[in-house]
């Protein structure tokens, strides 16, 4: 298999924060982050009889599935199948190739979620044999994305975590301290109970979304972090599939507003990374026509707040797209302030490297206060983090 050459460094039209990339965790990875006593039977990679490279965690392999990690690679070769580390841009899985990608694509800023070792929100880890173990991969998988991938760059990406899902209430206790070391984000599973997890409707994950409440800790739902897809058939084709990626955020949006978190924790913020646009305005007014026609807003019932269920949508939850060309142009239902944008590399859905074209095609209807809002005001104020200086809309190579 073989690289493209770089592309040319694209036109800075907007400053933009991508709000879902992915890092393909390197083989060094865990290497001097577990304890003594369980560090050799951390993750590690292994070559296989057939010349691929995958992780071996627990006795299981992980291969870094060929559409993971496609960027820079002719359409042709794309593929299910494993790649190794050297079939792969190494913006993939090191962090000054990945800004000098970034930079290449005119991209200021990226939150990262990982890859399948962990699986989007640490579901690998939780699932441990050992949980000792698990619990130890998981800190270790946060300590190297904290001093490694974002240390390095702490201007350029924002950091985000992995919670250990075993424990609400250690969870919990994870989020303060992490909140503390300069974390801003969590991944946490769409829909907990598809993975074997008590449900959003159980009240267990309170003391966890209260701790993201008290630190503005923001609660990122990835689409597929829970393993859960809506495959109408067996025979279904993997186009059908992917189409259906944002039922996902919809789904998982539905079931958290109605599970009365967003109510009770009324300063929660939860981003649907992956999840597109054109559904939120149609949830907004379902849900709200479902409060009028059930007992759920009555005396007694379910819905707990003087808010409509549209109204809370639009104050807890942010709507995030990779390309959405109609939806921009009919954003009052969930307001241009709630709207913000991805490039997800490096996955066959990234927009890399033409993220400033797609976005500039996008909001080239609105006003230049709304583009701003979208392109990089929202995720600024959302995760605190800084904006770069004047200069750098100009600089192609900064």
């Amino acid at each position: 298999m073989g690289l493209l050459p770089d592309p040319s460094p694209r036109e800075r039209r907007h400053v933009v924060i991508s709000v879902d990339d992915h890092v393909i965790e390197p083989p060094d990875m865990f290497d001097g982050r577990l304890p003594t006593a369980l560090a050799d039977r951390a993750p590690r990679i292994v070559e296989t009889d057939g010349g691929r490279q995958v992780w071996r965690y627990e006795d299981c392999d992980y291969p870094n599935i060929g559409l993971n990690a496609v960027v820079g690679r002719p359409p042709e070769e794309w593929s299910m199948e494993p790649a190794r580390f050297d079939e792969m841009r190494p913006g993939c899985w090191d962090i000054k190739a990945r800004i000098a990608d970034m930079d290449l694509a005119g991209i200021w800023a990226s939150l990262n979620f990982p890859s399948l070792i962990a699986g989007f929100a640490g579901t690998v880890f939780w699932k441990s044999k050992d949980p000792e173990l698990g619990l130890a991969v998981l800190r270790a998988w946060n300590d190297w994305h904290r001093e490694v991938w974002a240390g390095s760059f702490p201007q350029r990406i924002i950091p985000l975590q992995l919670p250990w899902l075993a424990d609400p209430q250690l969870a919990a206790d994870e989020i303060r301290t992490n909140a503390a070391r300069g974390f801003k984000a969590v991944s946490f599973p769409e829909l907990p109970a598809q993975c074997g997890l008590p449900s959003l409707h159980t009240g267990v994950w309170d003391p966890f979304f209260a701790a993201c409440e008290e630190t503005d800790t923001v609660v990122c739902l990835h689409t597929g972090s829970a393993q859960w897809a809506p495959i109408p058939a067996p025979d279904t084709p993997f186009e059908t599939i992917t189409t259906l990626f944002p039922v996902n955020a919809l789904v998982a949006c539905a079931d958290m507003l109605w599970s009365g978190i967003p109510v009770r924790f009324p300063r929660l913020n939860i981003t649907l990374a992956e999840g597109g646009l054109g559904w939120a305005a149609m949830l907004g007014d379902r849900a709200d026509y479902v409060l009028a026609h059930s007992a759920s807003g009555q005396e007694g019932g379910s819905w707990r707040s003087d808010l409509l269920p549209s109204e809370v949508l639009r104050r807890n939850f942010w709507f995030c797209s990779i390309d959405d060309p109609h939806a921009f142009g009919a954003l009052d239902a969930v307001g241009a302030d709630r709207i913000l944008v991805e490039s997800d590399y490096p996955h066959a859905d990234s927009t890399w490297p033409d993220t400033q074209d797609v976005i500039a095609r996008n909001v080239a209807g609105l006003s230049a206060d709304d583009a701003a809002r979208i392109t990089h005001r929202n995720a600024a104020g959302l995760f605190r983090h800084p904006l770069p200086d004047d200069g750098w809309l100009t600089c192609s190579t900064c």
